[in-house]
């Protein structure tokens, strides 16, 4: 049975009265022309199925390795490189970036079980999620996780070009379990994620990863 995550009812909700009205004005306004409303309701059913892939939250077996990070999306590593994280940390880490198409499942789930630390929303443009760019400029959402042993691994939810919505499901000193759903970005995005230099990164660039399964690193 597939299953619509929360984030879809009201979006689902409206396009159903909007396709409603559609059809039914297909109907007075050609009632001599079936392939006119044929077209218009294949039209419609088709837009409809396409914005309910969308939204489906799939069940996951989730992976639970407390001395490894796991993927906090579905979708395509686009980066795995050494660099400065300047938000929170202030140091140099591991950043590895996912690349979520419209096609992927858009649920975000936490990378390691821990209390978080820091949650903040920061406003921005909406440049396509695999520029580089887009990490310092997109709207985004900034989620740092302390493990028990102390370790602190950042995740960034960034929208994309078609992203106009990221939501966030977590606040400070809230205990999170690995691979619980701790967010959602609607329409095309990436999901950056920082860990420490001594980390063994499990990925390389091109591979394709599962939210709540993927193992991305260990430490």
């Amino acid at each position: 049975m597939l299953r619509i995550h929360r984030e879809g009812y009201t979006i689902l909700a409206g396009l159903t009265a909007i396709l409603t009205l559609l059809f039914f004005g297909a109907i007075y306004m050609y009632p001599q022309h079936e392939i006119v409303q044929n077209v218009i309701i294949v039209g419609g059913v088709s837009v409809f199925s396409v914005v309910i892939y969308f939204f489906r939250d799939p069940v996951r077996v989730i992976t639970y390795l407390p001395n490894s990070v796991i993927a906090p999306a579905d979708g395509k590593v686009v980066v795995v490189e050494e660099t400065v994280e300047n938000e929170y940390l202030k140091q140099p880490c591991l950043q590895i970036s996912i690349f979520m198409s419209p096609l992927n499942v858009h649920v975000n789930r936490a990378p390691v079980r821990g209390l978080v630390q820091y949650v903040k929303h920061h406003a921005g443009v909406f440049l396509p999620a695999w520029n580089p760019k887009s990490s310092e400029k997109n709207e985004r959402n900034t989620v740092v996780i302390q493990t028990e042993d102390g370790k602190l691994i950042l995740y960034r939810q960034i929208a994309g070009a078609m992203a106009r919505r990221i939501c966030c499901y977590v606040e400070p000193s809230q205990v999170v379990q690995q691979g619980q759903e701790v967010g959602f970005i609607k329409f095309g995005s990436r999901v950056d994620i920082f860990v420490p230099l001594s980390a063994q990164v499990r990925v390389q660039v091109g591979n394709y990863v599962k939210g709540g399964q993927s193992i991305l690193a260990d430490f």
